[in-house]
Parts: structure tokens; C-alpha cells; sequence
């Protein structure tokens, strides 16, 4: 049974403690915890609480007790609160008060490389934030320059940051007698390359432009290409451009099974620039070119898109790729290099540590006797002038500029 009742305060110590020795509930309207701290003083003041006995006390809290819901001890708190000040006031709220470390201009900066850049993942993020202070010296990433990886993201979930930024047709196998079907083993050499094509898709029955992806196997230097069909009379130039664009010599070479690089023609341009192995990826081993496809997606669609373009537009997405595009994949995008550990049982584990990314220039000139892999006519003074030339986020504005400039000529004269 329950009784409702007001003015809970008038009533007699007796009638407390008949109702506290009944199973029946009392209700009363409240709102917040104010309203109860209000209640309680009410009743402490009407009954005299600091002349009462020690058994009259104990009366009025069981009383408040079974009203209020509150423990005993939470109540004896309150009462000797009331007891020192006469007043059961609130707690003021105990939020930690942590110093604010990156201000709206630092999440600003961040918005704009990320911005230029994409939105790369929170290492590589953070080692653009660290190379456009130590390495160029912008004012602007002193803070960032220490910001970690994990703390990427919460600004970009931020107040401030959310005010700044708010199908495919697959190629056929052929078989082809060339090429040993076997993955490269580099053994930590520059040199071996892993291709593929990425076709830009249909539009109105005409076939669109077919990008060309070399990547290296240890550096992760890329070089993209695009060719307005995959046949002899256009592939074999755009794929002979792309293999001088690489600093190093060419030692090996890695596909699938696609008739494009598996024939006569390719063989014989890899012959020409004394490629000593030409090997393809084997059967049932979807990993043996896992590397340069994933970078057809994190690389090639996601600045490109999946949108059709024209045959027509190869030769300017050619000229795009070789003056913009690769210079900045290579000397100021980072890319993560695992941390391979082998358990007990023979496991091998990949681990992205933050402190393995890295430009591919700068995974190049991490390896021991680097220049000695140079080609000849390339030394380190180049590469090291054109890495500095522009600062990081300076090459991806300069890069995206000319993207959106390119892909507007595109869809205009579609």
C-alpha cells in the first residue's frame, strides 16, 4: 500500500517511528536531488534534531532513510552537514581541470593537412606533423610535432575541428608461358617492384583510362602510370616511363597473371633495362600481390576515385602523375613499414609502431649503404634537394591544385 503525503515534517517522532515499523511506502513529489537535500532539512529543523536523543536521532534517520531511499551513511553525512552549517547544499562538481594543450590554431592545422593530404591515418598524420616542424621548420606544427597518434583522432572529433572540415570490371587471366611463378624475395634490397593496372571503368559502352601501379617491395617507392588502353602500342611506353622515374635499378620484377605484363613485348623491355627476374604471382596465393593492390585502393581510387574517364584523358593524367602525383607519394606521404615478430608456434605477427612511418625517401636513406642501389646519374645531393624543395602539406596543396584542375577538364569534356 502506498500513502501519499506532504508536508512529511509536521508529523510526531511517535508517527515516524509507527510508520517506520509498517511495510507501507510513502510517496511524495521531488525533483533532483535538491528537492530531497530541501525535504530533509525541512524535517531535522521541525524536529529539533540537535535536542533529541541518541534513540530519537536514530527514529528520524530511519524515517529519512526509508523516504528518501538514501544509505544511513550517505544521511549521516547530510546530517552533519545541517549540523555544522545549518544548510544541505550540493557539492560543487569535482571535473578534473586539465590544462588545454593544442589550441583552435593547432586543431586548424591539423584540419588543413588533413585537408591536403586526405585524411591519412593518425601515425602517418603524425609524422607529417613532426617532419613540417623538425625537418621545415613551420612554427605553426611546434605543438603538433608532439601530438600522438591516438590524440589525432580526438581532435578530430572535436568541436572545433568539425567547424573546419565537416563497379568495377576486373581484367581476365591468361596463361602464358613466361615468368616463374613464385613471390619476390628482395632480402631487404630495393629493387623489386610489384605491378598491377587499375581500370578507371566504362561510360557509355567506351572503355576509361587503365592506371599503371609499380610499387618497391621493401621502400614502398610508388610510381603511378595511366595508359589509354592496356595493349602493346600504349603500355609499353607509359611502363617504360614509370621504370626510369625510380632512383634505383630495377632487379626485379612481380605481377599477376594479366595478359598485359605477361607477354613478349614486356619481356622484352625488361630485358632491355637489365631486369634480372620477372616472376608472377602463383595460384591460391592471394598475398603473393597483396602489397600493390592494396595500394590501388589507399592510393590510386582514393584520389582518383571510381568515376569514368575517357581513353582521351590519358596523356594529361600521365603528365599529372609524373610532375605531381609521384613526387609527392614519394618524398612527403607517409607509409607504415611492419614490425614483423615470429611466436613459438612459427606465427608471424605484423605491428605498425608509430615510430615506423616514414616517407619512402626517408625508408630509402634508412637502409645500410643506400646509394650503392642508385642508378647511375642519381645521387643522393638530387634526391635530397627535391625532398626539401616543398614542405610536406606545400606538395599535397600543390598536388591537389592540380588534381582538381585535371578531373574538372575531365568531366567537361566527357
Amino acid at each position: 500500500m502506498t500513502i501519499r503525503m506532504s508536508n512529511l515534517e509536521r508529523l510526531t517522532l511517535a508517527e515516524m517511528a509507527e510508520f517506520v515499523a509498517t511495510s507501507r511506502h510513502v510517496s511524495w513529489s521531488a525533483v533532483g536531488p535538491d528537492s530531497v537535500y530541501g525535504l530533509i532539512e525541512r524535517v531535522l529543523k521541525a524536529q529539533q534534531y540537535r535536542r533529541l536523543s541518541k534513540g530519537q536521532r536514530g527514529i528520524v534517520k530511519r524515517f529519512l532513510a526509508k523516504i528518501t531511499g538514501m544509505s544511513r551513511a550517505q544521511l549521516t553525512r547530510l546530517i552533519r552537514r545541517w549540523m555544522d552549517t545549518r544548510r544541505i547544499e550540493r557539492s560543487p562538481a569535482r571535473r578534473p581541470n586539465f590544462p588545454r594543450r593544442y589550441s583552435d590554431a593547432d586543431i586548424a592545422s591539423l584540419a588543413e593537412v588533413d585537408a591536403a593530404h586526405e585524411d591519412l591515418s593518425g601515425p602517418a598524420v603524425r609524422h607529417l606533423c613532426q617532419r613540417a616542424w623538425v625537418v621545415f621548420g613551420d612554427e605553426k606544427f611546434q605543438r603538433l610535432a608532439g601530438i600522438s597518434a591516438s590524440h589525432v583522432y580526438n581532435l578530430r572529433r572535436s568541436t572545433a575541428y568539425r567547424k573546419i572540415r565537416v563497379r568495377v570490371e576486373h581484367t581476365q587471366g591468361s596463361t602464358v608461358s613466361l615468368g616463374e611463378r613464385r613471390r619476390p624475395e628482395p632480402k631487404g634490397r630495393p629493387g623489386y617492384l610489384r605491378v598491377d593496372t587499375v581500370h578507371q571503368g566504362q561510360h557509355d559502352g567506351q572503355a576509361g583510362v587503365y592506371h599503371l601501379n609499380a610499387v618497391d617491395t621493401v621502400t614502398q617507392w610508388e610510381v603511378v602510370g595511366c595508359a589509354e588502353t592496356i595493349s602493346e602500342r600504349h603500355l609499353i611506353p607509359v611502363l617504360e616511363a614509370m621504370l626510369h622515374q625510380f632512383p634505383f635499378r630495377i632487379v626485379g620484377f612481380h605481377c599477376d597473371n594479366g595478359s598485359e605484363f605477361v607477354n613478349y613485348q614486356v619481356v622484352g623491355l625488361l630485358n632491355k633495362l637489365l631486369v634480372e627476374e620477372f616472376t608472377k604471382s602463383r595460384a591460391y596465393r592471394t598475398t603473393d600481390n597483396a602489397q600493390v593492390e592494396g595500394k590501388n585502393g589507399a592510393v590510386v581510387r582514393k584520389q582518383i576515385g571510381y568515376g569514368p574517364i575517357g581513353a582521351e584523358h590519358a596523356e594529361a593524367i600521365q603528365k599529372f602523375y609524373t610532375a605531381y602525383f609521384n613526387p609527392y607519394l614519394n618524398f612527403h606521404r607517409p607509409c607504415g613499414y611492419a614490425t614483423i615478430a615470429t611466436n613459438s608456434r612459427g606465427k608471424r605477427k605484423r605491428t605498425y609502431r608509430p615510430k615506423d612511418y616514414r616517407t619512402p625517401y626517408e625508408k630509402l636513406t634508412s637502409l645500410k649503404g643506400w646509394t650503392e642501389y642508385l642508378k647511375e646519374g642519381i645521387t643522393a645531393g638530387m634526391l635530397k634537394r627535391q625532398a626539401e624543395a616543398l614542405s610536406d602539406t606545400e606538395a599535397a596543396r600543390r598536388m591537389q591544385k592540380a588534381k582538381v584542375s585535371l578531373l574538372a577538364r575531365c568531366r567537361t569534356t566527357r
